[in-house]
């Protein structure tokens, strides 16, 4: 791969951008699926660059941010529990449960562990034979084969105080209930560049005709965006709605075989809960009957817990697309990166975590003065 500089040069944005206005006669909406790209366009300003006449949405594309409620109070339930080390990513320990986080039940004597890969969780339960050892595995489709292959692992070496809480989710499934959504205003896509290097892009053809929408493999630098939004207006402006790759240095159409085949192996489809969406059908994982043994929601018995989600945050309308996040009334004010209502003010990739960062503060006029 070229060095990144190259993918962020001014001159050749200021080109993209001049031929996104020559090409852009009408107006158009589009989603980015991925939380990534949400953080690289309020990062830029590519959205107070384009034409006046596009307009950026910010999907549901954050792992942290559409994580549920009631899966975060069953990470808390486990890792509370004597004889438990909970490991997980460090971005999922400020994000707030029903009544705390991760970080206040480590400060209340759990033995809660930050590592950088699940492979790190599968180590430590090596070296403590006489502890439980949870890892929290959350996410895409980009973050599940190395659980899965962490689980797999599990297996053959015998480790059988290893378990995966299981929270992975499903980009194609979101796509069709956000466009089956009678609110919806999204006209095209800009799908996540890491997804499909994964899953390729051989999902993505019959949604596009289905619901007549452009979609664009893309990627999360400047240029890269640039790029997709380009592609994605020509395909608008002529009236079509194709699945093309704009990101062909990472991403094929078969995306990566040995990974898609120890998916599954490992997992098996279910429906899942997204936080502040609700249930999407068919639209997550959980380990297959093969491994259930190694599922921490029935090694501990935490299967039945359910939660309600804030009456202020207003992070479900964020991830639909429905509002931008300085239109809630909470931003910036009751909900800050220090005290989050919701997972998309603490998560790296949350479009309510990038406006404060980036400093989009203002409300827009007709909100504020509501």
């Amino acid at each position: 791969m070229k060095y990144l500089d190259e993918f962020s040069d001014p001159q050749l944005a200021k080109k993209l951008l001049d031929r996104i206005r020559a090409t852009t006669d009408r107006r158009w909406s589009m989603m980015e699926v991925c939380g990534g790209q949400t953080h690289s366009i309020i990062r830029h300003g590519i959205d107070q660059l384009l034409p006046d006449r596009i307009e950026m949405i910010h999907g549901p594309g954050c792992p942290v941010c559409v994580t549920p409620l009631e899966i975060i109070d069953k990470a808390l339930a486990i890792a509370a529990r004597p004889g438990v080390i909970f490991c997980s990513f460090g971005d999922m320990l400020r994000v707030p449960g029903s009544e705390k986080d991760l970080f206040h039940v480590k400060s209340e004597g759990g033995d809660v562990r930050v590592v950088y890969s699940p492979l790190d969780a599968l180590e430590l339960a090596k070296a403590n034979p006489d502890r439980q050892v949870v890892f929290f595995g959350i996410g895409f489709e980009t973050t599940a084969p190395a659980n899965a292959m962490t689980v797999y692992q599990a297996q053959r070496l015998g480790i059988e105080n290893f378990s995966l809480l299981v929270s992975h989710v499903l980009v194609p499934p979101a796509i069709a209930a956000i466009m089956e959504s009678p609110q919806c205003r999204v006209q095209a896509f800009l799908l996540a560049g890491h997804v499909c290097t994964v899953m390729g892009t051989q999902e993505y053809p019959p949604l596009a005709e289905r619901y007549r929408v452009p979609m664009v493999v893309t990627g999360f630098e400047p240029l890269d965006i640039l790029e997709g939004i380009r592609r994605t207006v020509a395909q608008l402006e002529a009236g079509r709605h194709e699945v093309e790759n704009a990101y062909p240095r990472a991403v094929s159409a078969a995306g990566n075989p040995a990974a898609k085949a120890m998916l599954d192996d490992v997992f098996e489809v279910t429906d899942r809960a997204w936080r502040g969406i609700g249930v999407i059908p068919d639209s997550g994982w959980r380990l297959s009957p093969r491994y259930r043994d190694f599922d921490a929601e029935h090694r501990f018995a935490v299967g039945e817990l359910h939660a309600a989600e804030s009456s202020i945050c207003r992070s479900g309308e964020v991830l639909q697309g429905l509002i931008k996040p300085n239109e809630c009334a909470a931003f910036g004010t009751q909900c800050t990166p220090r005290n989050p209502l919701g997972a998309t003010m603490v998560s790296s990739e949350g479009a309510c975590a990038a406006y404060y960062l980036y400093r989009r503060l203002d409300q827009p006029a007709e909100v504020a003065h509501a």
